[in-house]
């Protein structure tokens, strides 16, 4: 944890989420164990994910993102709207430089 340090290392993750489409959607039933557990296997094959906040979901974005990143051990890069963006720093084959 605590991979982005600058600024400039945010902004770099946050123009490659921009041609990402979320893989995950959180809903009416929020954040359940299995959707958790699923974003922590996700990481495993990559580093960026995004994740979409459905309109039946009643949670606010910016805390389901903190919240996960705390469960999955990633980063919040960024909530735009009903959208969140992860970062995890694969230790054994970074794809991403910061």
């Amino acid at each position: 944890m605590g991979y982005i340090k600058t600024s400039k290392q945010r902004a770099h993750l946050k123009s490659l989420a921009m041609g990402l489409d979320p893989i995950f959607q959180v809903g009416k039933a929020s954040l359940t164990p299995e959707v958790t557990e699923a974003i922590r296997e996700a990481f495993n094959t990559r580093e960026l994910i995004k994740i979409g906040v459905l309109k039946n979901c009643m949670d606010d974005p910016r805390e389901l993102g903190e919240i996960i990143a705390e469960r999955t051990g990633s980063e919040l890069v960024q909530t735009i709207g009903k959208k969140i963006v992860l970062y995890k720093r694969d230790i054994k084959n970074p794809k991403i430089e910061l």
